[in-house]
């Protein structure tokens, strides 16, 4: 019998509705297999801003450190939108984990179900067999560079993209391991026509690739490949890219799996690994029980996977959403006009369904 420990980080907005299922997941893994997962609470965001002026306090990231992986839910809060004075937010505890926890490598999988064909803009035609995993580097860039700061009595602001050939690296190994698992193909996006960092980012990749000599290694502005993932999103394989540019990258694919309620993603390092949905805290539909649960329990599937090497747990979990998905059932923002009203779910009965399928 395994024992893990957990520490689960809900944070703001829908943040508890979804890690909660994520958490009661784990608890049905360990009861059919016979693993012991611990479960240990921690405040981030707005939610630890409003107890303790911090949004990640010490006893929170001890406990991060402490543990074998996290469950993150989401930060952010509308307070903070439009006050651009506030120099606390719930945004700095999220940077300043990723920093701490030197989770530097955010794996995004978008892999469309089929049955979820429909619930994307896209045509179907043009989505179907879309698979793809980003690398997006999560601790350098703009969000960490410095320096950054209001100059000119605030007229002017400043940020400062900045990459070391290290950094670069490191991540590019992750993606380039990843590649040879898949279908041997790396698409590294960035703008170096245009940016310096960018054209270190170029020579990086260009050198580790020929210890890679068995992967397609392909290069593309950020602005051609924005246009392209619509366009023809089949095309991509593992998407190797910065802070910023895969920020926006995975946003724009999440119309590919049709919601970003659907997307999973997994922050790594070289110790603790963190898992989260990638949709936010959605402070709109907070507290109304429909968000959707189901990229936070195929985060833990991620997690059962990379962290804890459980592949065939792992992959139960994955069924059982396809399961529920094949048999209808939608959440409020994966359903269509064709979706009964019966098999349209709130937060709790979708991640019920979840359970249900695991125990057969």
């Amino acid at each position: 019998m395994s024992t893990y420990k957990i520490v689960v980080a809900p944070g703001d907005g829908i943040g508890k509705e979804v890690t909660t299922w994520g958490r009661k997941v784990l608890e049905k893994i360990g009861q059919v297999y016979g693993h012991t997962f611990t479960f240990t609470e921690a405040v981030i965001g707005h939610v630890a801003i409003e107890a303790t002026g911090n949004p990640l306090p010490d006893d929170s990231l001890e406990k991060m450190r402490a543990s074998d992986a996290i469950l993150f839910g989401a930060v952010g809060h509308p307070k903070y939108d439009n006050d651009p004075s506030a120099k606390v937010r719930p945004e700095q505890g999220l940077l300043k984990m990723r920093k701490e926890l030197g989770l530097y490598a955010n794996l995004r999988p978008i892999k469309l179900f089929d049955e979820l064909l429909n619930a994307s803009s896209i045509k179907p035609e043009i989505l179907k067999g879309s698979d793809i995993l980003f690398f997006r580097e999560l601790t350098g860039d703009v969000y960490f560079g410095q320096p950054r700061e209001r100059r000119d009595n605030g007229n002017t602001a400043l940020d400062t993209m900045i990459y070391s050939r290290y950094e670069v690296e490191r991540i590019a190994k992750k993606a380039f391991e990843a590649a040879r698992t898949r279908r041997k193909k790396v698409t590294s996006v960035d703008k170096a026509n245009v940016l310096e960092s960018s054209r270190l980012w170029r020579e990086t990749v260009q050198e580790m690739a020929k210890s890679y000599p068995d992967v397609e290694v392909e290069h593309m502005f950020i602005d051609t490949a924005a246009m392209k993932l619509i366009k023809d999103p089949r095309s991509f394989d593992v998407v190797l890219t910065g802070n910023l540019f895969g920020d926006i990258l995975t946003d724009e694919a999440s119309q590919i799996a049709g919601s970003m309620g659907m997307l999973a993603s997994a922050s790594l390092g070289d110790q603790t690994g963190l898992y989260e949905p990638i949709h936010g805290s959605a402070p709109d539909i907070a507290g109304k029980g429909i968000a959707n649960p189901l990229a936070s329990i195929l985060s833990v599937a991620l997690m059962l996977d990379i962290s804890f090497n459980l592949k065939k747990e792992s992959e139960v979990v994955i069924w059982a959403v396809e399961q529920t998905l094949k048999e209808g059932f939608r959440t409020g923002d994966i359903a269509d006009a064709t979706t009964p009203p019966t098999h349209i779910l709130n937060t709790d009965q979708m991640g019920s369904k979840i359970i249900e399928k695991m125990g057969q």
